[in-house]
């Protein structure tokens, strides 16, 4: 790799190299204008700006990140949210800084209504309109072909529900946000704060990677920041409600997520495969 550049001087943004869609059979899919989409490449001078500025954000607050991001990848940029308290703190950045950043959440069908209700907060606080991106097929007609595919087969119901979906919503994107914190679970601890995400094909930006959960809620209930109320019945971590409950005393935040099974990510923020 090439030598990074001296720390002292602006890194210039390098020209992001795109694949058209009609260099890859595969990716050959056309917008509702009729345009391809077009996959950033990691090229060699890419990869070194994501190293530059991994290291030079460590030490960054999220809004210096967030800013970052969004006039590095302007329209191609997108934040996906499960509304978690992470999530409520990015919405807050994004409507505190007025910046202009895509927002969508994952929604399975099988969300807590809890969950779904922060969306209208989220609209009436902060101005911002948070798409629902949906799979395919409801839950009765998705359930009616497979049962119940979070009880025999948890990973198959991610993918279906949640991977195949977010695939689709960031076409075309260059880079996108999540709210992840190194300290959730082992799982992340390794997180950069940017980085190229080899699964998805883009730039990944975790501004929140370095917090603590301390510091989320402080942010939390400093700028009134509204929430999930379930997090004040015991749980931490809120995900699809058939996969969810409240955890013990003493348990890892994340142990109410798929509990009683080896899974722990829905396959969004895995960094093993």
């Amino acid at each position: 790799m090439n030598a990074l550049p001296n720390p002292e001087r602006e890194f210039a943004h390098p020209t992001l190299r795109v694949v058209s869609a009609d260099d890859e059979q595969k990716d050959n899919v056309a917008t509702t204008a009729g345009e391809k989409l077009a996959k950033l490449e990691l090229t060699q001078e890419l990869a070194d700006e994501l190293k530059f500025k991994n290291t030079e954000f460590e030490s960054a607050d999220p809004e210096t990140i967030l800013s970052w991001a969004a006039d590095r990848f302007g329209q191609k940029l997108t934040f996906a949210t499960a509304f978690g308290p992470e999530g409520m703190v990015i919405l807050h950045l994004i409507s505190k800084l007025k910046l202009d950043v895509h927002c969508f959440n994952l929604d399975t069908g099988y969300q807590f209504a809890e969950t779904l209700e922060l969306r209208e907060k989220v609209l009436t606080q902060f101005g911002l309109e948070v798409e629902l991106a949906r799979p395919d097929q409801s839950v009765a007609e998705f359930e009616k072909q497979h049962g119940k595919l979070y009880l025999s087969d948890p990973n198959q119901c991610c993918q279906e529900r949640k991977i195949k979906v977010l695939h689709r919503m960031i076409e075309g994107k260059h880079g996108w946000v999540s709210a992840i914190r190194r300290d959730q679970s082992p799982d992340r601890a390794q997180a950069p704060i940017v980085g190229w995400d080899a699964k998805f094909n883009l730039v990944k930006v975790n501004p929140l990677a370095n917090l603590t959960k301390s510091h989320i809620w402080k942010t939390i209930l400093d700028n009134n920041v509204p929430y999930n109320p379930l997090h004040d019945q015991g749980y931490p971590s809120i995900g699809c409600e058939p996969c969810t409950r409240p955890i013990q005393i003493g348990e890892d935040e994340r142990a109410g997520r798929w509990s009683g099974s080896a899974k722990t990510e829905c396959g969004l923020h895995s960094l093993k495969d």
